[in-house]
């Protein structure tokens, strides 16, 4: 009998060997399906040298029945059957015990190769291991060398699996990874190299007939158990090392990775029909003709075409056909320039004549800077002609900075998601497209993606798709990037990565169909790398021959992919050349027709390029009118006393001690009507709650607060994941509130949170620094889309940002949020005075600026603030540089007069003490900002200047609050004008405000004093990390404004410092003398407890 004739999975040969005299010795690690089947197989393998069964064997007939009828049993009633059966018929692991076993001498059908492998040196190994090993454990015997064929098919077929993209034919250039192929012998090259197959390279050059049982890891036999060697590698080199290198044995999950490996490897699995491979040729006609068409008409203009990688358009809109048809009912593109003026003509369908018009130069209409072409964005709502039903499309502008419309993209996605109440992603789909360079080498890349699967974060699966041009800008991959992919970030996604040549028109359009149906079927990511090149240069007016001379003379003589397969379908004879010419025409005449249209255009508007319209909101809105912040009592007093309690007792919840002694001070204080930092922010979330507006909160650390002043979600102290928030239990019907604790990542946090804002402006979405010199990481989100985003693209935010600042000697990453920064971007003219008489005045300082910059010092501004940003008519982005140690300040509280119906937000702050009651003998107006007004009250009451010093608070920096800051300077006529700030000079809001109190001076009559600086000097450092430098830098500043202190000061603050030793220290001991009372109390409530228990001593008998 020849052994490579005879086929078996190992795993049953190994059963076989175990199992001799004593069967309840075996062990089945996997147990077989077609055990009857097998069994027939197996006792052929077992004939004595006569031909007649093996009568010795379980195997033979007798024993096969007898096992099926064990095994029927087993399936009624698995206690039925002995214990061993059960482990077998069930797969259960058991412990091996051989020393019970009697090995069988096993015939060798071919002695030659039985004699190779004895000799080898692993066999010798073996027998010597075998002769110094204890006796009572032989090895079973056994024809071990044709195992190892079928272990080392095995291994072949899984190498393959894992490291066949490595052979793939992805390069459509030929240039990188380009391998001719080795012949094993029966005429044909095979891609697999020595990379691929490792140790096992050469045995594909064996006896190429030998037939082999597939394994249960592998398909590409279909409904063929049985392949030989040869067709088992033509079929592994077809599907790996094709034009599709798939990626995907790193996913850690079997279910998966077997959904993947029926996608590719079952025979057909790639396959069109004749009508479908028309549509991929009409799709990619347009694709091409698009470009050519702008190439011809606008030569020399800058419009980064798709050239080279066309085929990304029938991959764009297989996914979309395909996933409208799954049920989704909007799409979200985000991405950078390359290609986007063919999206927004082939997916979006803008009208051509619309695009071809921005070539033309023409005037806008309406207010705002615009964008280059190729930035622009778009939303539309179109009938999909494949599927029939309606879909949203949505482009999102992106600045030149590449992938950093990413976060922005998914933050509108999640936003989507939650108002349409699509909780697993099912009717909302984001897709990012990227370039190779900028995938692999920016870091909002990785940021990005990585919040992929958390919860407060996740978009249930984004489609990912590279346009891998093989160069960047003019820098080779070599040089761009360590990995040997642009993608293998994507790897720590745990999802599949398709690499597919971007001339096969079919690989790419099926790639499509795959990473489409795994999104719908796990809401996972997935990446779609398209390998093809850039025709043209970094853009069109690009020399690329200049650093790429090799690849462009290559580039140069290949044909564009459409013409390869128009010439593949044509020899098909799925369409005629005449046919071929035909589409080419019609799209030329649409185009043609287009331009034709666009010259007749004189103006446009910015407005027609929205990404994010909201027409619902502002038609029939007063956009000037703003809205009543304040609420009733009745409202303040209900939402504090359910942030001021615990969970109900039905919750059972075991809270922190510390947590309880918070809710104890809380409720003192809605008691007593004062709040502090933390009630006014539950204020006003918890009433915009009861008004219906969604309220996200997100950010490091924002459930308990970087100070610890939040505690929005309390945590059970002795159950995991129990948690409870008080804030989501205000109100039956009140909107959801959402606070997320967000990764340590502050740009694509930020990012994700702006694009969540500008998808609804019915909300409130807040982002809060952990520190606000932390947000120096988020500059470009900062500059290109908050600051910029309304003039740039006509789409507004209401996002705001908490930054942490203030100086206090921790250091300069932990004190400033770099207020002059935010100050510089702002948009306002500190040359022009506003007409302040006009009664709309404030909104419509405010509807001018790009966005509001405040330092807010009491809890009720912080509430007005936030509630005004829904009041208003409009969107702008708030930037609030938020307290830390004036968190818990005794003097930053506001009573609960200062939250109602009567009282509003309040610009600036002006002095209410005995300088206001005689404002003629006040010598100095300060004014200033934020915390540092604290330490001025107290240093003005320490030097006894009450009477002759001023202070008064600009709470809303930018814009300038100019009809106030007039009131102020008029009202102290005869006071030296200081600006004191406990920033740096060069930092802060000096800069800023002094151009603007200089404005102010000079509008108002009759002036000719100037403001002065007061505070530390300049500096690169934003703060020290020195306390006694620190506090020295403040001595100074403090000195220079009100003096030293004099004895007589002195002596006061000595005086006063005794009393308040002298107050504390009885208010320690009455605290003691009240604990002692209490423990004696309690003493004697436990002495007569246990008294009562004490059974009554029974009378003396006589």
């Amino acid at each position: 009998m020849a052994v490579a004739s005879r086929t078996i999975h190992h795993t049953h040969i190994t059963n076989i060997l175990l199992a001799k005299n004593n069967v309840s010795q075996i062990v089945l690690h996997n147990l077989p399906r077609a055990l009857r089947r097998d069994m027939k197989t197996i006792a052929a393998l077992y004939k004595d040298n006569s031909g007649k069964p093996d009568q010795e064997s379980f195997a033979n007939g007798s024993s096969v029945n007898y096992i099926e009828g064990l095994y029927a049993s087993w399936k009624k009633n698995p206690k039925s059957v002995d214990q061993s059966w059960d482990a077998y018929f069930s797969g259960k692991p058991r412990s091996i015990s051989t020393n019970t076993m009697q090995a069988k001498p096993a015939i060798a059908a071919n002695p030659a190769k039985a004699a190779s492998k004895a000799s080898s040196p692993r066999s010798i190994a073996t027998t010597q291991s075998n002769q110094n090993a204890a006796a009572p454990n032989p090895t079973p015997t056994a024809d071990w060398g044709y195992i190892d064929d079928h272990l080392t098919v095995q291994a072949i077929i899984r190498a393959y699996q894992t490291r066949g993209h490595l052979a793939a034919d992805l390069d459509p250039l030929g240039i990188v990874g380009a391998y001719s192929g080795s012949d094993n012998g029966d005429g044909r090259k095979r891609q697999a190299t020595e990379a691929v197959l490792r140790q096992h390279f050469s045995y594909v050059f064996n006896d190429l007939n030998a037939t082999f049982k597939l394994p249960s890891s592998t398909m590409i036999g279909g409904d063929e158990h049985f392949l030989s060697l040869k067709e088992i590698l033509d079929r592994l080199e077809r599907v790996y090392c094709g034009p599709i290198g798939v990626e995907y044995m790193q996913i850690t999950s079997l279910n998966k990775t077997n959904w993947v490996r029926e996608r590719f490897e079952k025979p057909g699995a790639v396959r069109f029909s004749p009508n479908e491979k028309k549509l991929v040729l009409e799709r990619l006609t347009r694709s091409t003709g698009f470009e050519n068409f702008l190439a011809k008409k606008f030569s020399s203009e800058k419009r980064f075409g798709l050239e080279g990688c066309d085929i990304m358009i029938p991959i764009m809109k297989e996914i979309i056909d395909r996933s409208t048809n799954n049920g989704v009912e909007s799409v979200f593109i985000g991405m950078a320039h390359r290609g986007r003026l063919n999206v927004l003509a082939n997916i979006c369908r803008k009208p051509i004549a619309d695009i071809l018009s921005q070539f033309h130069g023409l005037k806008a209409t309406d207010s705002g800077s615009g964008d280059v072409k190729y930035h622009l964005g778009l939303f539309t709502e179109r009938l999909n002609a494949r599927t029939g039903k309606n879909v949203r499309i949505t482009v999102v502008a992106n600045p030149s900075h590449l992938e950093y419309v990413n976060p922005v993209l998914l933050g509108k996605a999640r936003a989507e998601m939650y108002y349409r109440g699509d909780a697993t992603g099912t009717k909302v789909l984001p897709i990012t497209i990227h370039g190779d360079a900028s995938f692999c080498g920016q870091g909002i890349v990785y940021e990005s993606i990585h919040m992929s699967d958390l919860p407060g974060y996740s978009t249930h699966g984004t489609i990912h798709i590279v346009t891998n041009n093989q160069v960047g800008f003019t820098t080779d991959p070599r040089f761009s990037r360590s990995s040997r992919y642009c993608t293998d970030v994507a790897r720590v996604l745990n999802v599949p990565i398709f690499h597919v040549n971007a001339d096969d028109p079919e690989a790419c359009v099926h790639c499509a169909r795959v990473a489409t149906d795994w999104r719908a079927k796990f809401h996972k990511d997935v990446v779609i790398d398209i390998v093809g090149y850039r025709r043209n240069g970094h853009n069109e007016a690009d020399e690329p021959m200049f650093t790429q001379p090799l690849m462009y003379q290559r580039i140069r003589e290949l044909k564009p992919c459409v013409q390869l397969y128009a010439e593949k379908l044509i020899k098909q004879g799925i369409i005629q050349e005449a046919e071929y010419k035909s589409m080419n025409a019609k799209y030329e005449k649409i185009c043609e027709d287009a331009w034709v249209e666009s010259k007749k255009m004189k103006t446009f508007k910015y407005a027609s390029w929205i990404d994010s319209p909201w027409s619902g909101f502002f038609e029939g809105r007063d956009r000037l009118k703003i809205c009543p912040t304040g609420v009733a009592m009745k409202t303040l007093n209900h939402i504090g006393r359910i942030f001021a309690s615990p969970p109900p007792p039905e919750h059972n919840f075991v809270l922190h001690k510390g947590i309880k002694r918070i809710l104890a001070l809380r409720m003192q204080m809605v008691k007593s009507k004062m709040a502090d930092w933390a009630l006014g922010e539950a204020f006003a979330i918890g009433s915009l709650l009861r008004d219906g507006v969604h309220v996200r909160l997100s950010g490091q650390d924002v459930e308990r607060g970087t100070f610890s002043h939040r505690h929005h979600v309390f945590h059970h102290q002795t159950q995991d994941k129990a948690r409870y928030n008080s804030m989501e239990h205000m109100y039956p019907d009140q909107a959801p509130y959402t606070v997320s604790n967000s990764s340590l990542s502050e740009c694509a946090i930020l990012g994700f949170e702006h694009g969540y804002s500008m998808a609804n402006p019915n909300s409130l979405v807040i982002w809060e620094a952990q520190f606000g010199d932390f947000a120096n990481t988020a500059q470009t989100i900062i500059d290109n889309f908050i600051c910029s985003g309304e003039t740039k693209w006509v789409r507004q935010s209401g996002l705001v940002m908490l930054l942490p600042h203030s100086m206090e000697g921790m250091g300069p990453e932990h004190s400033s949020g770099r207020m002059e920064r935010f100050l510089q971007l702002s948009d306002d003219d500190p040359d022009v005075y506003p007409d302040t008489t006009d009664c709309d005045f404030v909104a419509r300082q405010i509807m001018e600026t790009n966005w509001i910059v405040t330092n807010l010092s009491t809890p009720a501004n912080f509430f007005h603030a936030l509630r005004r940003q829904v009041a208003f008519g409009f969107r702008k982005p708030l930037v609030n540089f938020s307290p830390k140690s004036v968190l818990r300040h005794p003097m930053a509280r506001s009573p609960f007069r200062d939250f109602n119906e009567c009282s509003a937000f309040k610009r600036l702050i002006p002095d209410t003490g005995k300088a206001a009651q005689q404002p003629e003998c006040v010598t100095k107006l300060i004014f200033c900002t934020g915390k540092i007004y604290y330490d001025l009250a107290k240093e003005r009451e320490d030097h006894q200047q009450e009477e002759t010093a001023a202070i008064v608070r600009i709470e809303q920096i930018c814009p300038f609050p100019y009809d106030l800051v007039s009131q102020q300077i008029e009202l102290y006529k005869n006071a030296e004008l200081m600006w004191v700030q406990e920033e740096h000079k060069n930092q802060g809001a000096w800069a800023y405000v002094q151009q603007r109190f200089d404005t102010t001076l000079i509008k108002v009559e009759n002036e000719s004093r100037c403001i002065s600086y007061f505070g530390r000097p300049t500096n690169s450092a934003s703060s020290t990390g020195n306390k006694v430098q620190h506090y020295n830098e403040y001595k100074a500043f403090i000195t220079n404004i009100f003096g030293k202190l004099t004895e007589e000061n002195l002596q006061r603050l000595e005086k006063i410092k005794a009393a308040q030793q002298m107050e504390a220290k009885a208010s320690m001991e009455a605290a003691k003398k009240t604990d002692e009372a209490k423990k004696a109390a309690e003493a004697k409530k436990k002495e007569v407890s246990e008294a009562k228990k004490k059974p009554e001593p029974k009378p003396a008998g006589k």
